[in-house]
């Protein structure tokens, strides 16, 4: 394979493919409809972030917002945070998902899992399970406000008890059966849920996992809760007699549903959709309240203009219920188009599982992480060669940068002509900041573009913006699908501290960015302390609380380091209690503890006995300064000696670092 080198071109969209496309037609219409005439994407972007109101507004017109009550203004300040979108309006998310297609015999969804076989599902076929699971719901006395959660994987039940929470402005919250039983109650506990979906276990790379006597535990951790509703999976015959008083899902979707219809409560904009939950870095995970209008309306302009969906696409990314692509690829819907889903192991049996998926289902759009390519680069064998890939348009990967090698494999590997759509975004505001866009050049390493409405600038350490440099990824105006605010956060402190603290009214993302002249992008990383594999997010605080079962261990830090090929390697330091040594049992003890409590996937990649890890004055690790020094930054650089209790400790982490640098 020939070598690339970031900024390398690899790619240019062809005169029909622009003009095809779904932004293509939103700036004509802005031609037509507003007077407004862009010749390149950049200038569209430029008018999209210095005239936020009228962007936005132009959004809603577009996409024909259904709304109740229509909106006086659009945004109440420019003030961050603070700044409230159409607060005059009154909509449902569900009812745009349904809109002029819930009759039809399309198909909506196609599922598949290593449980189950492919199945397609119609528009007809979703909305009248919607209705049914509505009712149940409606019976439990699900309102508008109330919290509804579910432990629970990417599969077809999991979309219709969403659609269903949704369209009765309820909030919803779901988490992975993969999570350890603490990380799901720490969770679900902070929202005081009212209704509990639930399944009873799963299957992932060929294994078996029973979850009833989890579910068991996390619904006696609940005492807000009312109801439970089970979903037989792994074992299409479960009772769930571990659970007191259960329903289960063939009596919640009864068959003679068919005539009933949807109803819609409709809530102000910037009421809440969903609690996502940040990693949990600092403590108990962040539960971040992002609002019905906000993730419309930012939903359907990622996914119509920088993924280019329509009707006639099959949109597919691998995800859980853990991850906010999940909720992402679930407004996929919002377009038109038929989503995919898979639960299991992308891997499994072999690293072809997702090319032959999308060979089976005639997949347009093929979201991934960018280590699942650099995995599928490693193994050396060529999709196009396998697999008929001729429906696929567009492979678009987040989680972590993709290298220059990976856009390069896609291009000799699995097809010449494809749109390769490096993404970079958040929980925190369940898109992308920065994406692709049908329209523009494919440079090796490098994301295509500022998302539209996304005032994105890469700042210096003085707040200043930067072009070519790397610097802090900064969004210095509103954007409508950030939280609304954080759960039980009266005061709004949490927020502002988690966001606002370094750049006064700035929103601080924790992203290293740098913005290149021709106005594309380069992520280098988080510039916060957060363990990323394979795209699944999870905070230090999750495995320190795990390794903390260990008895021989006293303390622990844990830090991910970013690997040229996309990888990265994620080493654990544990201090041992007086009298004990890292020996290998106990090596086991940990790894068992972190795959049980966290999961499989945040296995560090070594673990190694220190004397003593290094903290401030107040008692607080310092994870990213030895994140900088173990990447091969001086430690006079990373760090204040003078801040730290215990200056000493430094020397390990300096010997190890020069060990990776031999």
């Amino acid at each position: 394979m020939k070598q690339v080198s970031e900024g390398t071109l690899l790619w240019e969209p062809s005169n029909e493919r622009k003009k095809n496309s779904k932004i293509n037609h939103y700036i004509h219409w802005l031609k037509q409809h507003k007077g407004l005439d862009f010749q390149n994407y950049h200038s569209l972007w430029k008018w999209s972030v210095n005239e936020i109101e009228a962007f936005w507004s132009s959004i809603w017109e577009y996409f024909e917002i259904k709304a109740k009550d229509t909106y006086q203004t659009v945004l109440t300040s420019h003030q961050m945070p603070g700044a409230k979108w159409f607060p005059e309006a009154t909509l449902n998310y569900t009812e745009h998902i349904f809109n002029k297609r819930a009759f039809s015999e399309q198909p909506a969804i196609i599922h598949t899992s290593e449980i189950r076989t492919t199945t397609e599902v119609t528009w007809q076929k979703l909305y009248q399970d919607t209705v049914a699971m509505q009712h149940t719901l409606k019976n439990l006395g699900i309102n508008k406000g109330d919290r509804v959660v579910a432990y629970v994987p990417n599969i077809y039940e999991s979309v219709v008890a969403f659609l269903a929470t949704a369209s009765l402005g309820a909030i919803w919250s779901s988490a992975s059966p993969d999570f350890g039983t603490q990380s799901v109650i720490d969770r679900f506990q902070q929202i005081e849920p009212k209704v509990f979906f639930t399944v009873d276990g799963y299957r992932y790379g060929g294994k078996d996992f029973d979850r009833t006597e989890v579910a068991s535990t996390i619904e006696a951790s609940l005492p807000t809760l009312e109801a439970t509703i089970a979903i037989p999976y792994l074992d299409k015959e479960a009772t769930f007699q571990q659970l007191p008083s259960v329903t289960l899902w063939k009596e919640a979707i009864p068959s003679q549903h068919q005539d009933q219809r949807l109803s819609f409560e409709y809530v102000s904009f910037n009421d809440p959709l969903w609690v996502l939950f940040s990693s949990g870095t600092t403590g108990k995970p962040k539960p971040i309240v992002q609002s019905q209008g906000g993730i419309l309306l930012e939903h359907l302009k990622a996914l119509t203009f920088h993924v280019d969906l329509g009707e006639d696409d099959r949109f597919f990314w691998f995800t859980t219920t853990g991850w906010m692509m999940w909720n992402f690829l679930i407004s996929g819907l919002l377009t038109g188009s038929t989503i995919i889903l898979y639960d299991g192991n992308p891997g499994y049996p072999t690293k072809e599982k997702l090319w032959k998926l999308a060979e089976e289902t005639k997949m347009t759009v093929l979201g991934t992480s960018a280590s699942y390519i650099t995995a599928c680069m490693k193994d050396t064998f060529q999709p196009k060669e396998l697999f008929n890939l001729r429906y696929l348009k567009n492979i678009s990967s987040t989680g972590s940068p993709l290298p220059p090698e990976g856009f390069q494999w896609c291009y000799e590997n699995v097809k010449k002509d494809i749109w390769i759509a490096s993404a970079s975004g958040g929980t925190d505001v369940c898109t992308a900041f920065i994406l692709g866009c049908p329209i523009l050049p494919v440079y090796a390493g490098e994301l295509q573009c500022r998302g539209l409405g996304a005032k994105i600038e890469s700042f210096n350490e003085q707040g200043q913006p930067e072009i070519e440099n790397v610097g802090e990824l900064v969004l210095t105006e509103p954007f409508p699908s950030m939280p609304i605010y954080f759960w039980n956060d009266t005061n709004g402190s949490r927020l502002h501290d988690s966001y606002f603290d370094v750049f006064p009214g700035i929103w601080c993302h924790g992203d290293y960015l740098k913005i290149t002249e021709r106005n594309t992008c380069i992520i280098y990383g988080r510039s916060d302390a957060t363990i990323n594999r394979g795209g699944i997010r999870i905070g230090t605080s999750e495995i320190y609380r795990a390794v903390d079962h260990v008895q021989e261990v006293a303390d622990s830090l844990i830090v991910d380091i970013p690997k040229i090929d996309g990888d990265s390697f994620v080493p654990l330091f544990v201090v041992m209690k007086e009298g004990y040594e890292l020996t290998t049992e106990i090596e086991e003890s940990i790894k068992k503890h972190i795959r049980t409590h966290c999961s499989p996937r945040h296995v560090p990649t070594g673990i190694h006995q220190v004397s003593d890890l290094p903290k401030t004055l107040n008692g607080k690790k310092l994870e990213i300064p030895v994140k900088k020094l173990l990447m091969g930054k001086p430690a006079e650089q990373v760090v204040n000696k003078g801040a730290l209790s215990n200056a000493d400790s430094l020397e390990s982490f300096v010997a190890f670092a020069q060990q990776l640098k031999a």
